[in-house]
């Protein structure tokens, strides 16, 4: 555990320095210069997405189901992707003593799971960055959101070599 999450920073390290932080800086740049957006606090917002996603689709491994038990029944598919996207709420309520008996077998380490991650950023960028009437730079800084937590998605499944 501590061998792949140390492998897991230093590879997201890696990735801020020569990927995410060039292109941050870029990005607020050109949105500043080009279309007068101060991008500072989306940039800040999906930095801290990027970091925690790369962690992100090992968290909810600690519902995963372990052992052959005949009398476990999967999940619905909405609980295990509440598993996924609300992973940190569920981690709180376990370490507050509240057990809950949903177990799955999805270990979220595929492209379908970075899709809904992907579509849930969307939305979430969505909610907290949209301006009316909706312009371009308002568009760069909803998008902020589901890029870097793709891109530290991503980093993770190319680290666990899924990628």
């Amino acid at each position: 555990m501590k061998e792949e999450t140390a492998e897991h920073v230093h590879a997201a390290v890696k990735v801020f320095k020569f990927v995410v932080l060039p292109l941050s800086l870029f990005y607020v740049f050109t949105d500043l210069y080009f279309l007068g957006e101060n991008s500072i606090a989306p940039m800040l917002w999906g930095i801290l997405v990027y970091f925690y996603s790369n962690f992100l689709p090992d968290l909810p491994s600690i519902y995963r189901k372990k052992g052959n038990d005949s009398a476990y029944v999967d999940p619905p598919w909405y609980k295990k992707y509440f598993l996924l996207l609300f992973a940190p709420i569920l981690i709180w309520v376990l370490f507050s003593g509240v057990r809950l008996k949903w177990k799955t077998a999805e270990t979220f380490h595929n492209f379908k799971s970075l899709s809904v991650y992907g579509a849930f950023l969307l939305l979430i960028g969505y909610l907290a960055f949209v301006k009316f009437p909706v312009s371009i730079g308002n568009i760069t800084q909803i998008l902020s959101l589901p890029l870097y937590g793709t891109a530290g998605y991503l980093t993770h499944l190319k680290v666990d070599k899924i990628w």
